[in-house]
């Protein structure tokens, strides 16, 4: 059964960058991720920039990400393969 990794704030920081996203605004260790498409569509994600996420925290920002990424493309950097 795959195991949910243990992901950092940067960790986060790093895998949605590579899907296009940058930061756009932060208020505090909450940071906002944007990417625009080119049909003009903005899409928003928060994230927490914590040395080590909950497991909670990060299957919460993992199901909020799969309105905007294919689970295909995403499960790998948040889950491993056991």
């Amino acid at each position: 059964m795959p195991k949910l990794r243990t992901l950092s704030g940067s960790d986060l920081l790093r895998i949605f960058a590579g899907f296009g996203f940058h930061r756009f605004s932060q208020h505090g260790s909450h940071v906002k991720l944007r990417r625009v498409l080119p049909a003009g569509v903005r899409q928003t994600l928060t994230i927490v920039l914590h040395d080590e996420l909950d497991k909670g925290t990060s299957r919460a920002i993992y199901r909020q990400a799969l309105r905007f990424v294919a689970e295909g493309e995403l499960r790998p950097h948040f889950y491993t393969e056991e």
